[in-house]
């Protein structure tokens, strides 16, 4: 990596990132759980893209090439969506995967493996869901969910992913990491009563997609980019926020209103050791 990549560098590539999805509104197909699919919208348009809640597989052949990007979220998976899935991610569009609880069932971990042979541009979950589809992919030094999940541990699973399926891997936790198996990022904005609202982590997956659809030259870039912006949104909507709920109108009202000067003196992004 460049070693003129600083802080200041990030948070200016950030807003950079920021105004091109503004400007281009890609449009982004969201494949994505029954409880996420509002948030997810609303996060999207609140950022300048525009949203295709579309699942339908005779539809997708038609209707995914002419996406910017596509996002693929497992969260309530089922037989009859399984085939849009595999077919949007085969159009030839860039795509994210999100493995929400990946390690629940053979026939959700068999679907995330499924879906890694399509070459995600990138994976984003948890530390658990991380480590679990490392493990499961043949990464035998990882042993799943049960062992500890220390950001060491994940932080070698996401690298070791990232180098078995080409994609970027990125991490949610007190502090996102995102990796292309050999350079790792940190993003560190955010609050934690993010964990208390539903579906933030398919929101900001959603975001990614958005932010990889405007400029697909770089998914790492936009992938740090994407996590350090909609967790300013949520250091900014928690200013003022009651709880858990006023903190998701906020986050959405945060996100639509956030300037070049909020963005390049508060994202906080670093190349991590």
């Amino acid at each position: 990596m460049d070693e003129q990549r600083t802080e200041a560098w990030w948070a200016r590539r950030a807003w950079a990132l920021l105004s091109a999805v503004r400007s281009r509104a890609p449009l982004v197909q969201c494949i994505t759980n029954l409880v996420s699919m509002d948030i997810a919208a609303n996060t999207l348009l609140a950022a300048g893209a525009s949203p295709a809640m579309l699942h339908c597989i005779r539809e997708v052949p038609e209707f995914t090439p002419r996406c910017d990007a596509a996002y693929i979220n497992v969260g309530t998976l089922s037989e009859d969506w399984l085939p849009s899935m595999m077919a949007a991610a085969s159009a030839g569009r860039p795509w994210v995967l999100d493995p929400v609880a990946v390690a629940a069932s053979g026939f959700r971990m068999n679907t995330c493996l499924s879906l890694l042979k399509l070459r995600p541009s990138v994976v984003r979950g948890n530390a658990s869901e991380i480590l679990a589809l490392a493990a499961g992919s043949g990464n035998s030094s990882f042993k799943g969910v049960d062992i500890l999940h220390d950001s060491e541990d994940a932080q070698q699973a996401a690298k070791a992913l990232a180098c078995s399926s080409g994609a970027v891997v990125a991490v949610s936790g007190a502090v996102d990491f995102i990796t292309d198996g050999k350079q790792v990022i940190g993003a560190s904005n955010g609050v934690p009563m993010l964990q208390k609202i539903t579906a933030t982590g398919c929101a900001v997956t959603a975001l990614i997609a958005a932010f990889v659809g405007a400029d697909p030259s770089d998914a790492l870039v936009a992938s740090a980019c994407a996590l350090a912006i909609f967790g300013l949104a949520g250091e900014i909507g928690m200013e003022s926020a009651k709880g858990p709920a006023s903190l998701r109108v906020n986050l959405i009202d945060a996100l639509y209103c956030l300037d070049e000067q909020t963005v390049t003196s508060r994202v906080k992004i670093s190349l991590r050791p």
